[in-house]
């Protein structure tokens, strides 16, 4: 791992554990890869059964994007290989966002217009904000291509387009 992952993981760790209420909501802002135009924000807000996801992505390309968490908040490689692999903490092979076993970080495809806009809004029943399955901390990432849920272990989703670390924010 590198070191500004530890950092930015540890800092998301720290002011977790002192915070005085848990945490209910946070949010990944993405960043473009260079030359790119992708960004967006996606909003994670605890839910009856799960974490609700919701997001508004811009400047995609039309068509199906694979759209997962990765195990590290690291967006500093200009690829974003340093987001690592797909979260993945109970070491299931990578399927889609329905399937029973899967990557905690498989949340499917995400379908722009012609427009290049993808909005997403769903309950995952396999995130949270703390434990194994906590998204805290993590990276987000967008791919150049569709999530095909069979390819072991990334769906064989291209590029990484667009990254963002998920951070707690506070509660509306």
């Amino acid at each position: 791992m590198r070191s500004s992952a530890l950092v930015v993981v540890s800092a998301v760790a720290l002011a977790t554990a002192v915070s005085a209420a848990p945490v209910a909501r946070a949010t990944a802002v993405l960043q473009s890869a260079a030359g790119g135009k992708v960004g967006g924000t996606i909003t994670f807000t605890k839910a009856e059964g799960g974490v609700k996801v919701a997001a508004h992505i811009t400047g995609l390309t039309p068509g199906s994007h694979g759209f997962h968490v990765h195990e590290f908040g690291d967006c500093s490689a200009a690829d974003f290989t340093s987001a690592g692999g797909h979260f993945n903490p109970a070491g299931d092979p990578h399927a889609g966002p329905k399937d029973a076993k899967r990557h905690a970080g498989d949340m499917g495809n995400i379908e722009a217009n012609q427009e290049g806009v993808a909005d997403v809004d769903y309950v995952d029943p396999m995130l949270a904000f703390e434990g194994p399955t906590s998204v805290l901390g993590r990276g987000v990432i967008v791919h150049a291509a569709a999530d095909d849920f069979k390819t072991q272990p990334t769906g064989n989703a291209g590029g990484r387009l667009a990254c963002g670390v998920v951070g707690a924010t506070k509660a509306p």
